[in-house]
Formats: C-alpha cells, structure tokens, sequence
C-alpha cells in the first residue's frame, strides 16, 4: 500500500483545498523524474500516491460541482496508471490542469 494509506479522511479536511491540491501536484511533480527506463515501478507507486490524496479530497470535498470535476481528473490519471508507459506529456498535462482548480494553485 502507499505511504498515505494510513493518512485519514479528517486529517486530510484539516488541509486547505489549495493546499490538499498542491500536495496532490506535489507527487504529479515528483514523478516527472520517473519517465525513465526501469522507472515503471516507481512510476506507478507515485501515481498510486496521487490517486490516494485525490480520493481523500473527493471524499471530504462539499462543493458537488468540484467533486464532479476531481471525478474526471481522478479518471485521467487512473487511465496514466493503467496505461503502463504513459506519455510525459499526457502527464504534464494533467498535472497542469489540477493546478487549475484553484486560484491559489494555479499561481504555482
């Protein structure tokens, strides 16, 4: 299991929404580095990471329109996942577009 299996639901809610988003950007970053060969493992371990916080931010999250749109971006780096050689620009993409829920992530 990841490093955040044991991180719970209300520890999470403690975070702001800027701040749990820019954590989840925070390991999309951190596998930038792992487009490599032999990486695959660690690849997928970091996106396990990442599916983990957004999960925890879907399920503490009130707003409905926001949890919709953490839905469709949880699937696109679910696809990333499963994949098994994802491209690294798909993944900049995509960590591009979770920076763009919020104001305060965006300017990062």
């Amino acid at each position: 299991m990841t490093q955040h299996a044991s991180l719970s639901p209300e520890r999470w809610s403690a975070f702001t929404l800027p701040d749990q988003i820019l954590m989840i950007a925070n390991e999309m970053n951190r596998a930038l580095s792992l487009f490599g060969p032999g990486d695959g493992d660690r690849l997928r371990r970091a996106y396990e990471r990442t599916l983990r916080l957004v999960d925890l931010t879907i399920e503490v999250q009130k707003k409905p329109l926001l949890r919709r749109e953490l839905l469709r971006w949880r699937d696109l780096v679910a696809e990333l996942y499963v994949s098994g050689s994802p491209g690294l620009h798909q993944h900049r993409l995509a960590l591009r577009a979770l920076l763009f829920f919020h104001p305060v992530a965006a300017r990062q």
